[in-house]
């Protein structure tokens, strides 16, 4: 049911936000590395008896670019800023934030080593990341997901990382999901992946719980139960 309809019969909803900006980001910033480094590549490779080598990616001085600039974008950004990156984004409103420079999204595409996606999901949203904006990247950029699936063309992603436009993807999320088996980004090996558990740490359950009882606390002592 929609908050709507459970308003409708008496069902308050509240929106918790921000209970885990730092988890989210931090998956974000794993997947970076990740990405930069071919961790998962080398990894199958020596499970399977093999001794696979790759040259990595030198994060400390590159641009990351951060599409969408919430309370996640800003935790990203500070992570980015500490591990000696330049940090640049694009908002759909005005944003001001210490180190990071606001730009225009194509301007962002263009110049980025690393492209983050921090969006929400909407009408205005889905699917904004396709074909022309992967066509504006740097080629072998760096692309990560842990936003929303939806929010990306998944077909554009996949035709890029096949191409090499993009080099490596970190995800998180998925148009569909759980992943359906053989799906075609699970045949690539420039994709590292994760089950949508970007938000799934001991300290944002805590943080969720507490909001929420916080919540309650505020409702039984409304006088109007508001």
């Amino acid at each position: 049911m929609s908050p709507e309809e459970l308003a409708d019969i008496g069902i308050q909803v509240h929106i918790i936000k921000g209970y885990g900006d730092t988890a989210v980001a931090e998956c974000a910033f794993g997947l970076m590395w990740a990405a930069a480094k071919d961790f998962a590549y080398m990894d199958r490779g020596i499970r399977a008896g093999g001794w696979p080598r790759r040259d990595g990616l030198q994060l400390t001085g590159k641009t990351v670019g951060l599409i969408g600039f919430g309370g996640i974008g800003a935790e990203m950004a500070r992570l980015c800023m500490g591990a000696g990156m330049r940090v640049i984004a694009w908002n759909r409103s005005e944003k001001i934030y210490p180190g990071v420079k606001f730009l225009s999204m194509d301007e962002v595409l263009a110049q980025s080593d690393v492209i983050s996606v921090h969006l929400l999901l909407n009408d205005e949203t889905r699917g904004l990341i396709g074909h022309r904006a992967f066509g504006k990247m740097r080629d072998g950029v760096l692309f990560l997901n842990t936003a929303r699936g939806a929010v990306v063309d998944e077909a554009a992603m996949i035709d890029a990382l096949k191409s090499g436009k993009v080099g490596h993807a970190g995800l998180d999320v998925y148009t569909t999901e759980p992943m359906p088996a053989g799906h075609p980004l699970t045949k690539l090996d420039n994709v590292t992946l994760s089950a949508h558990s970007a938000f799934r740490t001991q300290e944002a359950s805590d943080n969720l719980i507490e909001a929420a009882l916080n919540h309650c606390r505020r409702i039984v002592q409304s006088p109007c139960g508001e």
